[in-house]
């Protein structure tokens, strides 16, 4: 059942679609194990449908198949016919009742048989478009789906709606481990992020960490090899975008610096990042308060793979010959600086707007420098939102540790002094300061004084 928490607005979307009882094209997709089959399965439970698994044994095998499936839905001797445009007018034919036919995995046929877009365009247009069919086709190769869609292709124009199914939001994921403290499931959402399935694999009778390792960084592990085979299904060279995975993991944030430490020239790199981008593996970010810019940084922005990145990849050769020390060696040095980067993370993309005082236009971070006695002094603000309209501006510190009020108070003051180098409404700006943190001592005095203040046992 987990597998449809937060699946809501997507179930509601295909029941409104099924009810209209016309022709209906839906694409669904989106990344493996994110949980598109049991959301079609889940939708299709109880409803006429054919549900058909693609596979890659070419287009002959899966045609034998796909009969079998349609004979046994209306218990009925399997046809003779072989082509896919006779099945389909026969499918029409032989139903009167609202029927969904779901090609799960379609990229598969393709794959075989790059015939196949050109012919469901034939099947949709001479067939389909005046039934009262619903097709839903569906697959985890987002590049490949997103070419299905793309103007160039047979089937543009045809769908009649599409879902990008994306990462269950991190309220969600007290379902999976009731028994875990917010903090402790935040960590848990900083290692995995939100795919149900790798969520499935961590327990919560255990600790995150132990979790991670068990099942990531042993070779037992049932996610040992997940970023490997994500990798390799996606991309014709999954060993050059590891490489440049481990060169941001590493600190290396500038194009230059990915450049230099991947190997790749600068002049060929620019694709190779919009490909990862386009996935939702890394983000490509500027000032929050600045519209264009050259202060242009990237980092991994999808949790599962920034873990494997700088705990995995750097270790594989003793992971794979059972070396553990090693593993708990860098887990140890450095897990609390990755947790104080995805800690940021985190509180931007998942707490700030629903907690800010005011309504949010812009979420972002910020980093920029002044100089003092001809020196380059560096700034960096974790997190940054406002409001265009209203000029209110809020500037949030965050930290993966215990704070003591004193300790928490310096943060803040600091902060102050920091933004105002930060160019924005300068004249007219309403400003809020916050602070973030793993834990934090005096809230109520540091809340008293205008600070918006809260870690873990507040959300």
């Amino acid at each position: 059942m987990f597998l449809f928490i937060d699946r809501k607005e997507e179930i509601d979307f295909l029941q409104e679609r099924y009810n209209k009882q016309t022709f209906e094209f839906i694409v669904i997709y989106g990344r493996r194990r994110i949980g598109k089959t049991e959301l079609i399965k889940k939708f299709i439970n109880n409803k006429p449908h054919i549900y058909f698994l693609c596979n890659k044994a070419g287009t002959s095998i899966n045609t034998s198949r796909f009969k079998r499936q349609i004979a046994q839905f209306f218990s009925e001797p399997e046809i003779v016919l072989e082509d896919l445009v006779e099945i389909f007018s026969y499918l029409v034919s032989r139903t009167k009742e609202r029927l969904i036919i779901a090609l799960d995995e379609f990229p598969y046929l393709v794959e075989k048989d790059d015939a196949i877009p050109s012919i469901m365009q034939q099947i949709i247009d001479e067939i389909l478009r005046d039934s009262n069919l619903m097709l839903i086709i569906c697959g985890s190769s987002i590049s490949m789906m997103e070419e299905l869609l793309g103007y160039k292709n047979p089937l543009y124009g045809r769908k009649t709606g599409h879902i990008k199914i994306d990462h269950l939001k991190f309220r969600y994921i007290q379902k999976f481990f009731p028994n875990n403290s917010n903090q402790e499931n935040i960590i848990i959402y900083s290692i995995l992020g939100g795919v149900p399935h790798y969520l499935e694999k961590f327990s919560d009778k255990k600790t995150p960490l132990t979790n991670a390792k068990e099942q990531i960084l042993s070779k037992k592990g049932m996610l040992y090899e997940e970023v490997d085979f994500l990798l390799k299904e996606e991309f014709r060279e999954p060993d050059v975008y590891k490489n440049i995975l481990s060169a941001i993991a590493l600190g290396n944030t500038r194009v230059s610096n990915i450049s230099d430490r991947s190997g790749i020239p600068v002049s060929d790199i620019d694709r190779y990042l919009k490909a990862l981008i386009r996935l939702g593996i890394i983000r490509k970010e500027i000032p929050v308060t600045e519209k264009k810019s050259k202060k242009t940084l990237y980092t991994i922005d999808d949790n599962f793979f920034d873990f494997h990145s700088v705990f995995f990849e750097p270790n594989r050769s003793d992971i794979e010959i059972g070396e553990t020390q090693v593993v708990e060696d860098s887990l140890e040095k450095d897990f609390n600086t990755y947790m104080g980067k995805k800690f940021e993370q985190f509180i931007r993309t998942e707490i700030l707007r629903n907690i800010c005082p005011f309504r949010v236009t812009k979420i972002g971070r910020w980093w920029g420098f002044y100089r003092e006695d001809r020196k380059r002094k560096e700034l960096e603000i974790d997190a940054i939102c406002f409001n265009e309209n209203t000029k209110e501006i809020l500037f949030l510190e965050c930290k993966w540790k215990d704070l003591q009020e004193k300790q928490s108070k310096e943060i803040l003051k600091k902060l102050q002094d920091k933004s105002r180098y930060v160019q924005w409404n300068n004249d007219h700006r309403k400003e809020y300061f916050g602070l973030a943190a793993k834990k934090i001592h005096g809230k109520k005095e540091l809340r008293k004084q205008g600070f918006l203040i809260f870690d873990p046992d507040d959300i």
